[in-house]
């Protein structure tokens, strides 16, 4: 009974505090607006469907990927952020979207967009990522972010489609 009642509340407790430290970093954004780098990408399972992530910190659905620095090529943030995020095992092509300018929590963030395909994975609970869902990249969650599926529309619509 008791292990039944300490992983909600376990689980609580985590999120909370993620979502405390989050509000905080963005109350230091606000202050300094740094400039930052980032790499996002759409991810797709070897039957397809995309892969998507929920944070502790933050309500809704998200492509996974993160921030990177300044000295490291935008290939290898993706994978390693991949790795870190959804247990990534292995992939097939990698293409580079595109990347654009964005201005997320007052910072402003130079994005590198890809798509991977065929990707194998294992994903393990964290701190950081609650949940990682597949998806039909044509019927995304209600709550996807609003980030997300202005990129994966943008993909869709795009004469970049899926091998398959």
């Amino acid at each position: 009974m008791a292990d039944r009642l300490y992983g909600p509340v376990r689980r609580w407790l985590v999120r909370v505090a993620m979502t405390l430290a989050h509000r905080l970093l963005v109350m230091r954004w606000f202050v300094t607006r740094p400039r930052t780098f980032g790499v996002r990408a759409i991810v797709l399972t070897p039957e397809g469907r995309i892969v998507l992530i929920r944070h502790s910190y933050v309500r809704g659905w998200y492509l996974p990927g993160g921030g990177r620095a300044r000295d490291e090529a935008p290939q290898a943030a993706i994978l390693r952020e991949l790795r870190e995020e959804i247990g990534l095992e292995g992939h097939g092509r990698i293409r580079h979207l595109g990347c654009y300018e964005h201005r997320p929590n007052h910072k402003r963030d130079r994005l590198d967009l890809f798509l991977i395909e065929g990707v194998r994975y294992r994903w393990r609970p964290s701190f950081e990522i609650e949940e990682v869902g597949e998806f039909d990249p044509r019927a995304l969650p209600d709550d996807v972010s609003a980030r997300s599926y202005a990129d994966v529309t943008r993909w869709l619509t795009a004469d970049v489609p899926p091998d398959g």
